[in-house]
C-alpha cells in the first residue's frame, strides 16, 4: 500500500540569531523565540500570492553577518571619558554593534536596511545609566555642549522612536534602571523605575506577599503585544494600550506620577489621585516619547490579580455590521466591560479561524451549517476580569448582547488558543520575510460614527494593490469609539514600494477620519503627518512645550512628534 505524500512545508528559520549580527537587532522579541506559520495560513499565502512550493524552497539568508558600523564616532575622545567618568567605564559603549543596536527599533523599514547590512543613524555612544543621578549629569553635560540625546527603552519602538538622526548619545534605560522601588498597598500603587521591562513588574505584582510582604496578589493590567520586550516608560511616553485596556485603561490612565530629568531641570509630579490645581504636568509629559524629557520613575495604579474569576467567551456574528453593534452596545452597557474585547474583520477572521486551529474541525462545519459564510462572518473573542459576581455579570450581558445581534458561541476554546500565543503572533514576520513577504500594521482610534466609512476607505485602498491582505480588528473600546488595527500582508519590489504603500495607508486613515494613532506613538515616523492632523495652533503648544522643557533642541531631535 502506498502511503500518503507528506505536504511540503518551508524551513522556517528556528535557530536563535548569530551573536552580533545584524538579525539579532531585527528579530523581534525573545532570541529563541519563534512562532511559525501553519500549514492553512501557508497554503493561503501561497493562494494570495500566486506563490508555489518553489518560491519557499529559496530563502533568504540575510542578516546573518556580523554587524560592522561605517559612521565614525564623532565625539571627541576627552568628551567620551567624561562620561566614562560619570557613569562608569562599563557602562560606555563605542562599538559598532551597540551603536547600531541601540539606534534601532523594531519598524519594518529599519528591519529591511539591516538585512542589507544597512546600518542607517546611528549614535557615536551609547551610555547605560545606573540611577536618575548619571541621568541628571549626562543630561546637565549633553546640554551645555549641545550634543543630542536619544532614549532607548525595551527596543520594541514601530514608529523610528531610536534613530539617531544627529549622532549623539543612546541612553539605554533598561540596563540598571529596572527595579520596583516601592509597592504601597495602602494606596494601591506602585512606584518604579521606568526602564523595568513588562515581565519583570508582572512578576513582582503577581508574587507581592513573597517579595514586598503584601496582603494580596496584584496585576499591572497593561499586556502590549510588545509587552515581553518594552519597559513601563516606553508604554507611558508612546500613549500605549495594553491588550486588556478596555477594562483596566490606556497606559495613561494608570499613571499617577512622573518624575523627570530636563535639560531646565528635575520635577516630579504629585500623586493624588485627584486635584484641580489647573492643567496637569502629569498628562502634558505623557506620549512625549522623550522630546520634553527623560522619565525616571513612575507611581502607577496597580489592581487585585484574581485570574480564578477571568471568564472566557468567543462568538461568531454573521457580518461585521452586527459585531460592531454588538460590541458598540456592550461598550456603552454600563454593566462593566470585557477586559479582552477584540472584534476581526470577515479578512482577519478567516485567517484568524486558520491560526487559531479552528478551520477544518466540528466548530467550524457547524458555522457552515449556522449559515456563517466565510468572509463574511465576524470572529468576537474575550475574557472578563474582576471580582467574581462582576465577572459573573459582565459575561451574563455580553451573552445576552451577542445572541439579539445573532451570535453563535464558540466557547472559550478561540480565545484560549489566541492567549497562548498573544505574544508569539510577530514572531512570525521573520519567516515570512526571509521568503520576501511583509507583514506589517498602522492602528487608529475611531468614533463610533465614522467607523464604517473609515473601515471601508482603508479597505479599498489597500485592495488596489493586487495581492495583498488587509485585516482588521478592533480591540481598545470606549463607550464613544474604538480603534482600528490594520494589518497587512504583501510582497513588495524594494524598500522604496514598501514606503509608497505605507504612506498610502496613513494618508488614507486621515482623510477619511481617523487619528494619527492610537496606541503606538508616533516617533518620527508619522511626525511629518503631526501639523496636518492636529493643526497650526494645537502644534505651537507642544513647540512652545519644547522650547521650555528643552531650550536647544538636544532631546529626541530629528523629527519626533513633528517637532522640528
Amino acid at each position: 500500500m502506498l502511503g500518503l505524500k507528506k505536504e511540503f512545508m518551508p524551513e522556517w528559520t528556528s535557530q536563535a540569531p548569530l551573536d552580533r549580527s545584524y538579525r539579532s537587532i531585527f528579530k523581534w522579541g525573545a532570541p529563541n523565540g519563534f512562532k511559525h506559520p501553519n500549514k492553512r495560513l501557508y497554503r493561503l499565502m501561497k493562494e494570495t500570492f500566486h506563490m508555489t512550493d518553489d518560491d519557499f524552497r529559496k530563502k533568504k539568508e540575510e542578516g546573518n553577518e556580523t554587524v560592522t558600523c561605517p559612521t565614525p564616532v564623532n565625539m571627541p575622545e576627552n568628551a567620551v571619558q567624561i562620561f566614562r567618568n560619570m557613569v562608569g567605564e562599563e557602562n560606555v559603549n563605542t562599538d559598532g554593534y551597540a551603536r547600531v543596536r541601540f539606534s534601532n527599533g523594531k519598524t519594518m523599514e529599519e528591519a529591511m536596511m539591516l538585512r542589507k547590512g544597512e546600518t542607517g543613524q546611528v549614535a557615536d555612544i551609547v551610555i547605560h545609566p545606573r540611577n536618575k543621578k548619571d541621568v541628571q549629569e549626562v543630561i546637565r553635560y549633553c546640554n551645555d555642549k549641545k550634543i543630542p540625546v536619544y532614549t532607548y527603552g525595551g527596543g520594541s519602538s514601530v514608529n523610528f522612536g531610536f534613530k539617531c538622526v544627529k549622532g549623539g548619545v543612546s541612553l539605554v534605560m533598561s540596563t540598571h534602571m529596572n527595579r520596583v522601588l516601592e509597592v504601597n498597598e495602602t494606596n494601591q500603587t506602585a512606584t518604579v523605575d521606568a526602564g523595568i521591562m513588562g515581565p519583570a513588574y508582572e512578576d513582582s505584582l503577581n508574587r507581592a506577599p513573597e517579595i514586598h510582604h503584601a496582603k494580596r496578589r496584584y496585576t499591572c493590567g497593561h499586556f502590549p503585544q510588545s509587552f515581553e520586550y518594552s519597559t513601563v516608560g516606553g508604554w507611558i511616553l508612546a500613549l500605549g494600550s495594553g491588550q486588556q485596556s478596555s477594562y483596566y485603561g490606556d497606559a495613561c490612565d494608570i499613571v499617577l506620577s512622573q518624575e523627570y530629568v530636563t535639560p531646565t531641570g528635575m520635577f516630579k509630579t504629585l500623586d493624588f489621585p485627584g486635584t484641580a490645581t489647573g492643567p496637569k504636568v502629569n498628562d502634558i509629559m505623557m506620549g512625549s516619547e522623550g522630546a520634553f524629557g527623560i522619565l525616571v520613575s513612575v507611581t502607577l495604579k496597580i489592581f487585585r490579580y484574581m485570574p480564578e474569576n477571568r471568564r472566557r467567551f468567543s462568538f461568531i456574528f454573521p457580518s461585521w455590521e452586527k459585531a460592531v453593534d454588538a460590541t458598540r452596545e456592550i461598550s456603552q452597557g454600563e454593566f462593566g466591560k470585557p477586559s479582552v474585547f477584540r472584534i476581526s474583520d470577515p479578512e482577519e477572521t478567516d485567517v484568524a479561524l486558520k491560526l487559531y486551529g479552528v478551520e477544518g474541525t466540528l466548530l467550524d462545519k457547524l458555522m457552515d451549517y449556522k449559515g456563517f459564510r466565510k468572509m463574511e462572518r465576524c470572529l468576537y473573542i474575550g475574557h472578563t476580569e474582576g471580582e467574581k459576581g462582576f465577572s459573573r455579570n459582565v459575561l451574563k450581558n455580553v451573552r445576552r448582547i451577542c445572541k439579539k445581534y445573532s451570535a453563535m458561541s464558540l466557547t472559550g476554546y478561540p480565545v484560549k488558543k489566541w492567549e497562548h500565543s498573544r505574544y508569539q503572533d510577530p514572531y512570525m514576520r521573520e519567516d515570512l520575510h526571509d521568503f520576501g513577504v511583509i507583514i506589517d500594521t498602522l492602528e487608529t482610534g475611531v468614533t463610533w460614527d465614522n467607523l464604517h466609512r473609515l473601515h471601508q476607505g482603508v479597505r479599498c485602498f489597500a485592495k488596489k494593490r493586487p495581492e495583498t491582505i488587509i485585516m482588521t480588528h478592533a480591540s481598545h473600546f470606549y463607550p464613544q469609539g474604538t480603534n482600528l488595527y490594520f494589518i497587512f500582508i504583501g510582497r513588495f519590489s524594494g524598500i522604496d514600494d514598501y514606503r509608497s504603500f505605507q504612506k498610502g495607508l496613513i494618508d488614507n486613515i486621515l482623510e477619511f477620519g481617523g487619528s494619527l494613532s492610537h496606541h503606538h506613538g508616533v516617533g518620527k515616523m508619522i511626525g511629518p503627518w503631526m501639523e496636518n492632523h492636529l493643526g497650526k495652533a494645537q502644534m505651537d503648544v507642544l513647540r512652545a512645550l519644547k522650547n521650555h522643557f528643552d531650550p536647544n533642541h538636544i532631546l529626541n531631535p530629528g523629527g519626533t512628534l513633528g517637532l522640528d
